[in-house]
Order: structure tokens, then C-alpha cells, then sequence
């Protein structure tokens, strides 16, 4: 059983489901000792995650996981151990949010030219407030039967092939970078945001590499380079050369190896607090990068 998870929202992410302290208790009931919480990009969940955690023995890092991009590549970078306070992460959360507003009409428009039209007003509203994502889009689709005739939707509706995680497979089908309803936001530059984590005073490790770089792994090396010093090796999307091409990458170049689950809650309803894939012959390097975490 693994007992730390480097990598998990709540519902301060735009995808997220459960409040800070609720996923925090998910943690505790799963025998979690070691979590973190890296809302994308926002901080807002931390005081709430760090307080539950304390109350309930847990130890839990301080992170954020920022959207940046290098050379047209979107990529996650996760902050570990950050000044939180800092004002440096409010206008992050700014920024990120008035370019996702500014996005949302093409979204739309996008999708409708692949085939799939969806009320923009009735996303926003389902948003409550919040910023709309690509996976509300799609619960907003599959939750109203007035969108069910087109035949696009099919897989994934109950027994679909895709209806396994509906939300999530939606984005990754049509708003995912390449894919027909995919929209350019202009994302801070990679390096920009190593600079921004390590001005406050933490640890940049470069998200789940596997799926952004998509046969371009041989970047990672650049972005190690750039300031990165760790890589998400042990997660839910790489597959096991992916595992080990990434932990032996860490080990080669001397930076952390990092474990996290990507939690969500509904947005991704076959990942739990803790669960995530691994590799029994690089779990010891995992653990000695989470000791070297938690001393920064």
C-alpha cells in the first residue's frame, strides 16, 4: 500500500471535487501518511489541507501545480514546499483565470465545428462562479438530455467505451493539446515558472511528463537544464517503460523522483488518494526524494 500522494486537487481547481479538508480525510481512511496538495494554480486550498492534516497526523507539502508551456509543448509544473503566502501565487491564480475566460468562447466554438453544440450559458452557469473546464462542459452534455441525440456523445454515456471516466476521456478526445476542440492559451513559459517557484523559496518538479511530451520525452533534458529538479515518475499515465524511462532519467541527472495519484474525484472517478503506478525497484529512490522534500 503506498502511503504518500504528491499529487491531488480539490474542488480550488477548476476540475476538482472535494473541499480541501474532505480530501484530506479521503487521505487519513486510506492509510496516506505523506500527501500534498497542488491545486492548479491556486493556493486557496492550503491553509484548510495543512490544518485537517496536522489535526489528523498527516504531514502535507505545500504545492501548486502551474500551467506553463515550453516551445508550444503545454506542460504542468508542480511547486513543493513554497512560500504559499506569498502574493506571487494570487496573481498566478489572476492570470490563469482571465486567459481561461478569454478562452471559453473559442472552446465552444471549437466544439461546435467537431460536431458537438452545448448551450455556453448553461456551462457557465453549471459553473457556479467558478471557471469553466472542458470536463464541465462535458458533464454539462451528458447530464441533459436535450444534448443525448448526437451520436458523438455515445461513448461516453453508460457503456460506452469511453464511459469509464466520461469526463476526463472527453477532454482528452477533443480539448486535449491536438485535438479538434483544442484552444492555445498563451501559458507562462516554462522557465518563467521554474523561476516563480524557486523565487519562493520551492521545489520545481515537472508534472506527469509522459503525457504532455508524448514521444518528445528527449525534452526532459532540457527542462532539467531550464531549473527543473524532479520528475513525476510514478503516476496514473505513464505506462511502465514510461515509469522507468522517467526514474532512471532522475536518477542519471540527480534529481527527485516523485509519486502522485492526480486526484480529482469525479472528474476522474478510477483514481483514489493513494493509487498510482509504480515500479517495486525505483520505490526506494521515490522515498529517498520525498525525505529530501520534506527537509527543504
Amino acid at each position: 500500500m503506498n502511503t504518500s500522494d504528491l499529487h491531488m486537487h480539490s474542488n480550488f481547481s477548476t476540475d476538482g471535487e472535494l473541499a480541501p479538508s474532505e480530501l484530506v480525510s479521503a487521505c487519513k481512511v486510506s492509510g496516506l501518511e505523506i500527501i500534498s496538495l497542488t491545486d492548479h494554480n491556486s493556493v486557496k486550498g492550503l491553509e484548510e489541507a495543512i490544518q485537517t492534516a496536522t489535526a489528523k497526523g498527516l504531514t502535507c507539502i505545500p504545492g501548486i501545480e502551474i500551467d506553463c508551456s515550453f516551445e508550444g509543448i503545454d506542460l504542468h509544473l508542480i511547486g513543493y514546499q513554497i512560500d504559499w503566502k506569498s502574493n506571487d501565487f494570487i496573481t498566478v491564480e489572476k492570470n490563469f483565470r482571465d486567459r481561461v475566460l478569454d478562452s471559453f468562447p473559442a472552446m465552444i466554438n471549437n466544439l461546435e465545428m467537431a460536431g458537438i453544440s452545448v448551450d455556453a450559458d448553461e456551462v457557465l452557469a453549471s459553473a457556479g462562479g467558478q471557471l469553466p473546464s472542458a470536463e464541465l462542459i462535458a458533464e454539462v452534455l451528458l447530464s441533459n438530455p436535450l444534448y443525448h441525440g448526437n451520436m458523438l456523445l455515445q461513448p461516453y454515456m453508460k457503456g460506452g467505451p469511453r464511459s469509464d471516466m466520461p469526463y476526463i476521456n472527453f477532454y482528452l478526445d477533443y480539448f486535449a493539446q491536438g485535438k479538434p476542440a483544442y484552444v492555445k492559451v498563451e501559458y507562462m513559459h516554462f522557465g518563467e515558472a521554474v523561476s516563480l517557484i524557486k523565487s519562493n523559496h520551492g521545489i520545481p518538479v515537472v508534472a506527469h511528463p509522459g503525457i504532455n511530451l508524448k514521444g518528445k520525452e528527449a525534452v526532459i533534458d532540457r527542462l532539467i537544464d531550464l531549473g527543473a529538479e524532479g520528475l513525476e515518475a510514478f503516476n496514473n499515465y505513464h505506462d511502465l517503460d514510461q515509469i522507468r524511462y522517467f526514474a532512471e532519467k532522475a536518477l542519471h541527472r540527480k534529481v527527485l523522483a516523485t509519486c502522485g495519484s492526480d486526484f480529482h474525484g469525479k472528474t476522474k472517478p478510477l483514481i483514489r488518494p493513494g493509487s498510482y503506478k509504480s515500479i517495486g525497484s525505483y520505490h526506494a529512490y521515490v522515498n529517498q526524494s520525498i525525505r529530501a522534500l520534506m527537509k527543504n
